[in-house]
């Protein structure tokens, strides 16, 4: 019988993780059991992708407010402190802020607008149109913004934001405020001293500040890359990719991953002789069409994985060959045709007309995309995704 299945994602439950677990042992674990109870053989080539939470817990890798104060304090001493280009999140940055908060004296906050970097909208663009206002090149105030724009909420949580993180600054007894801007070099107006708090952009916007003369520049990434006074670090994020864990706690992204994955990996072939991937993912990369959020609020989609999730697809378009090449051809002729086809395509298809509509994103981005998916955010209890079929294509 011509196989009809192909790429399968199954969601893996796990008990709760707490800190001091083996993760590795749980996750072979869940993987080979649930080959049994799903009545499906491991093969080569499967790959099992676990959240970046779930390491995180194992580890114990959790900082609280007072440590994240205790940095920022170190690292900026008494001076005003040029908060910029935070995204708007009760989970991944108002407990951070709080923190942040605590290590200050006065915080000039300075928003993106009109939205975060990675969608949370302040305002739309259809409002800026009628106001009048370029976000390019106008910087306002908190009177001008609540001028022009009211009382804005979130689409899906219903917070003003401004109103929240200003709360969460004074609730510190810190002096806080508020603008708005593009451009890094506008907080230099207030202070030369400045955390850049956006992620993917964090690179541009410190090297921009240095540049114009800035004397302090550090980004999120910089906060808790090392621990302080016992807490827990990421050496290369800092606070970057980490998530409430209590009120003043948070988790931070996990550390050291490229152990964990090489050892699951090496006891599931152990177990089984078979060679899967194995990745460490945290958020998808795709955007939500209605609340326009991009999703990715941790620095990588994958901070870890096997050498066999290197690179990127390389495949070609059926649907092209299909209606070009072969567009004289059908059923088992078509088929079979398009076959050889793809068994004799070349190694390096980038640039290929044959290749156009083909995903040119790299395979742990896809993946884990497809991971976040399956899991979700909240109660499935599936820390673990197992992914089969995912390279394999029509000819196999």
């Amino acid at each position: 019988m011509e196989r009809i299945i192909g790429t399968v994602a199954r969601g893996l439950r796990l008990p709760i993780v707490k800190q001091g677990d083996n993760i590795v042992d749980m996750v072979v674990e869940a993987v080979i059991n649930a080959s049994r109870q799903g009545g499906y053989s491991i093969k080569d080539k499967d790959v099992v992708a676990l959240t970046e939470s779930i390491v995180a817990r194992a580890q114990g890798n959790y900082a609280s407010v007072d440590a994240i104060a205790k940095d920022i304090r170190n690292k900026f001493g008494d001076n005003t402190i040029g908060v910029i280009f935070p995204i708007l999140s009760r989970n991944r940055f108002a407990v951070c802020l709080r923190g942040i908060s605590r290590g200050a004296r006065k915080i000039v906050l300075m928003l993106s607008y009109p939205s975060d970097e990675v969608g949370n909208h302040l305002v739309s663009l259809d409002d800026l149109d009628e106001k009048g206002v370029n976000p390019w090149t106008d910087v306002l105030t908190e009177q001008d913004f609540r001028r022009l724009f009211g009382d804005v909420r979130h689409t899906f949580t219903g917070i003003n934001y401004v109103e929240y993180y200003k709360s969460i600054v004074e609730q510190c007894g810190t002096e806080c405020e508020v603008i708005f801007s593009n451009q890094p070099k506008t907080i230099l107006e207030y202070t030369k001293h400045v955390l850049a708090c956006d992620i993917h952009s964090r690179f541009r916007t410190k090297r921009i500040l240095k540049k114009l003369g800035a004397e302090t520049v550090y980004g999120l990434d910089d906060i808790l890359s090392a621990p302080v006074d016992g807490s827990g670090y990421n050496e290369q994020y800092g606070l970057l990719g980490s998530n409430k864990a209590t009120e003043d706690t948070v988790k931070l992204f996990p550390r050291d991953g490229q152990k964990y994955v090489d050892e699951i990996q090496k006891k599931i072939a152990e177990k089984t002789g078979r060679t899967v991937e194995v990745m460490i993912y945290g958020d998808g990369a795709f955007k939500d069409p209605v609340g326009q959020i991009w999703e990715l609020a941790d620095p990588v989609v994958s901070p870890a994985y096997t050498a066999g999730l290197e690179g990127a697809p390389n495949e070609v378009k059926i649907k092209y060959l299909a209606d070009n090449e072969f567009s004289h051809l059908k059923g088992d002729e078509l088929r079979d045709v398009i076959t050889r086809y793809i068994k004799d395509k070349a190694q390096d298809l980038k640039g290929s007309m044959v290749s156009q509509g083909t995903t040119p994103r790299r395979l742990t981005d896809l993946l884990g995309s497809l991971s976040d998916l399956v899991s979700g955010s909240g109660d499935k209890g599936t820390p673990v995704v197992y992914i089969q079929g995912y390279f394999d294509n029509y000819a196999e």
